[in-house]
């Protein structure tokens, strides 16, 4: 009997160790949390050259680069929609008593 509650004793603190040992492996290691690429030349903020946007940091080109194409929509957008100015100068002209 008392063998039996040792093998007992000694099956459950097994299964508790291997548990934990199972767990353990599920915990995320931070192996990619070093900071970033550091192959090649450090990258700049634009502003500090702006003449070299390969040395740029991707950040910036990606907002450079939408500003960019959001400019030129909206350019695009008040050049072809017309003059709305001289339509409203005549609403109000005709509305005002002369």
């Amino acid at each position: 009997m008392a063998a039996r509650a040792v093998l007992a004793a000694a099956a459950s603190s097994l299964s508790r160790s291997s548990s934990a040992n199972s767990a353990a492996r599920f915990v995320p290691r931070r192996g990619l949390a070093s900071g970033g690429d550091h192959h090649g030349p450090p990258k700049i903020n634009f502003w500090e050259d702006p003449l070299s946007p390969s040395k740029w940091k991707e950040e910036h080109i990606v907002i450079l680069s939408l500003s960019g194409w959001g400019l030129i929509i909206y350019g695009g957008y008040k050049a072809f929609s017309g003059n709305n100015e001289n339509k409203a100068e005549a609403v109000e002209k005709s509305v005002l008593p002369a």
